[in-house]
Order: C-alpha cells, then sequence, then structure tokens
C-alpha cells in the first residue's frame, strides 16, 4: 500500500494585467460621467414623482438662483429673453420650452417666462427631478 502524500504543483494567478483593465475602465466611466450631463447650468431642480417623456422640438430655458437667464446655456438678459426665443419658434411652430429653474427662485420669474411663452404661442413644461 502506497500510503504517500500526493505533492500538488503550486499554483500562481498573474493579476498584473487584469490590474491595467480595471484601472482603465475606471477612468472611462468617470471621464464618460463627466461629458454625459448636458446641463452646463448647474440647478437645484425641484422634486416630482411623475415623469414625462420630452418632446423632440424643444429648447432649454434656464434660470440660476441669481436670477440669470440661459436659452440653450447661453446668457440672456431678461429684456431680450423674447427676442432670443422667436427665431426658435419661427424655426418651429411646434415648438416647446423645458424651463430649468432652480428651487429657491420666486415663482413670479417663472410667471413672468410664462407670460412670454403664451404671447408666442409656445408650450411650457417645468424641468423636475425625480423623488428617489
Amino acid at each position: 500500500m502506497n500510503l504517500k502524500k500526493r505533492k500538488r504543483p503550486h499554483v500562481e494567478v498573474h493579476t498584473a494585467a487584469l490590474n491595467d483593465i480595471m484601472f482603465f475602465l475606471l477612468l472611462f466611466f468617470l471621464l464618460a460621467s463627466a461629458v454625459v450631463n448636458p446641463n452646463v447650468v448647474k440647478l437645484f431642480l425641484p422634486r416630482s414623482s411623475s415623469g414625462q417623456a420630452v418632446p423632440q422640438k424643444t429648447i432649454n430655458v434656464s434660470i440660476t438662483k441669481e436670477l440669470e437667464y440661459f436659452v440653450e446655456k447661453e446668457q440672456v438678459p431678461f429684456e431680450l429673453l423674447e427676442q432670443k426665443i422667436l427665431p426658435y419658434q419661427q424655426a418651429n411652430p411646434d415648438l416647446t420650452i423645458i424651463l430649468f429653474a432652480d428651487r429657491s427662485i420666486a415663482i413670479e420669474n417663472i410667471v413672468s417666462l410664462t407670460d412670454i411663452a403664451n404671447k408666442l404661442k409656445i408650450k411650457l413644461v417645468l424641468a423636475t427631478e425625480t423623488k428617489k
């Protein structure tokens, strides 16, 4: 009877190449997440429990807490806001304005933009964050 213990071979896994791949994946996802956000203007949007699809013919209008107005990421004084939106409305009669308003601004600023949209007969949608 052979009762000798068998000697098992030594097994090694080299993970140096896997570390490089994981580093590049992490770097890729960090860079991709920084580029994905289309809003250049940083705002804290109000929350809503119901979300809706965004129409295709839209422009973004943003109001910051300092009451700066942006039309498609371009800063515009409030007095020239209607003149800036008018060419978009002439190009697309079905135009919808997506309003990104900071949650800390007064409602009268939103109403003044709503008046401009009603005057131009443009639909206006208030952008919100979904509740978590």
